[in-house]
């Protein structure tokens, strides 16, 4: 018999993401269930999406709320290219909307109204399928409620055996309200005190998660410490360091599928770190795509991302015009803040010989990006564990990195005197610091050519798939399941003998 996991999460790749959240969800579930376990995932329906193309089950879902009893349709997917089950919670009046959380910066007034449908009629809807999972995985502050409700509406009833799981993938983001929207949970008022959901004199929701989830993940190792500091913990440093027993770092995988320069159908020419020649003619295609003089023997840097202040985007900007004022070459891809969009567009306009710049998001661009550019640059305030580093990596693009998060846990920084290394990593986040290490790449390029290949084949030979990574969640939900029972799980032995199998 083995484990039975229900993910719960307010989005999931490739039905509707905002970022890594969607990533994740969209991809360990697929992994897991090659393990031999029994994975289930809800998220809600959402505008835009292909709803014909789901399975309508029959009857409501009658899900308890604050108002009364929300009668919900349930619709049943598959996460695609594999068997795992996928439900979709149907309720216009919160997800028949152009956004997912709300207009860009800003989130709609009800969001705490809305995550709290999710997390409930999650749990109403593993009753309703006959699914008792051992453990619940509940993804960042839409779900966080999640663990909360197993330890207090589901007290002696099934669910309430179910070991939790809660993992921060990004701990800027937590659920914040006024106080009074604790009614709206349905949970007394006795919650809101300092252990559980009150913080500086508001509702927490991620702080209610952390106190009441079996096991505590995030998304790489190095985060995980970094969030028990003031630094990073976004305020709740000291409730995180005071779990950090229960607290696991696990550093996300990538789809080795869909990043995949060697079967890529949206690049120009396709490759492997055996057969580079190809990376050559994705250059060339770029340069053409991007306006750009067409010369191979010109670095060619990128960047894509989200244009925000996380991402370091403002940095970039101020270290531009010393970096343009070099021998290479620049691509950027993203949108987010209206003044970085603004600036970047002037730039591109100004400095069309060096300088592009698309506005917007373009998967298949992004594609034609990472394989077309020598180097990637990524100058993060923080970063849980992101993925575009792990990108550049596979497709030979050496990163240009900041040293946080899990940036740390996977770019290797360069050893000139030896040649090893995957990438180029910094420590202060400033653009001098910025412009001096981009300003590494480029002499590296012209001056140590040899260094570069040896490190893209090095790049490309890394492993970011999601089995190492579903493994160690397999670990973390046997440990989640004895903490929470008292007992190891039944079918352990058979797990630990399939892993050393």
């Amino acid at each position: 018999m083995g484990l039975k996991v229900m993910f719960v999460s307010s989005e999931v790749a490739p039905f509707a993401k905002t970022g890594g959240l969607g990533d994740v969800v969209g991809a360990l579930p697929k992994a897991l269930h090659r393990r031999g376990i029994d994975v289930r995932v809800v998220m809600p329906l959402y505008a835009g999406m292909n709803w014909d193309a789901l399975e309508k089950l029959d009857g409501p879902l009658r899900i308890p709320m604050w108002w009364g009893t929300a009668r919900s349709g349930v619709r049943l997917g598959r996460l695609p290219g594999s068997e795992v089950p996928i439900y979709f919670l149907e309720y216009h009046r919160y997800f028949d909307r152009p956004y997912l959380y709300g207009p860009p910066g800003s989130g709609y007034d009800d969001n705490v109204e809305r995550f709290t449908y999710l997390s409930r009629g999650a749990l109403e809807l593993t009753k309703a399928i006959n699914f008792l999972p051992d453990v619940i995985h509940a993804n960042d502050w839409q779900t966080a409620l999640v663990p909360v409700y197993v330890n207090t509406v589901e007290w002696a009833q099934p669910l309430h055996g179910a070991a939790t799981v809660y993992t921060i993938h990004n701990l800027a983001y937590q659920g914040i309200a006024d106080s009074g929207a604790l009614s709206i949970t349905g949970l007394g008022r006795e919650h809101y005190n300092s252990g559980e959901f009150e913080h500086f004199g508001t509702l927490n929701l991620t702080k209610g998660a952390l106190r009441h989830s079996t096991m505590l993940s995030t998304v790489s190792p190095s985060y995980a410490k970094e969030i028990q500091t003031p630094d990073f913990g976004c305020g709740l440093d000291g409730v995180l360091h005071a779990r950090h027993g229960d607290l696991v770092g696990i550093l996300n995988g990538i789809d080795v599928d869909e990043w995949n320069p060697a079967t890529d159908p949206h690049i120009a020419a396709q490759y492997t770190a055996a057969r580079i020649e190809g990376k050559s003619a994705c250059k060339a295609a770029l340069q053409t795509e991007a306006g750009l003089p067409l010369d191979p023997r010109i670095p060619l840097f990128s960047a894509v991302g989200r244009l925000t202040h996380q991402k370091g985007f403002d940095v970039l900007a101020h270290s531009m015009d010393r970096v343009l004022s070099w021998d290479l070459q620049f691509v950027l891809l993203g949108n987010g803040d209206r003044e970085a969009e603004q600036y970047f567009r002037t730039l591109s306009a100004r400095r069309p010989d060096r300088f592009r710049a698309w506005l917007g998001f373009d998967n298949h661009l992004a594609h034609r990006i990472e394989a077309g550019a020598d180097f990637f640059v990524m100058p993060s305030r923080f970063e849980p564990c992101g993925l575009s580093q792990m990108y550049s990596l596979r497709y030979g693009t050496l990163p240009i990195a900041r040293a946080t998060g899990g940036l740390i846990d996977t770019v290797q920084t360069y050893d000139q005197a030896t040649g090893a290394g995957t990438g180029f990593v910094f420590g202060d986040l400033t653009p001098d610091a910025l412009a001096n290490t981009i300003g590494w790449a480029l002499s590296t390029f012209f001056d140590r050519p040899d260094h570069v290949n040896i490190m893209r084949k090095r790049a490309m030979e890394q492993d970011f798939s999601w089995d190492a990574a579903a493994e160690t969640y397999e670990r973390l939900y046997l440990d989640a399941y004895r903490h929470r029972r008292g007992h190891a799980f039944p079918g352990r032995l058979l797990a630990e003998a399939r892993r050393t199998a």
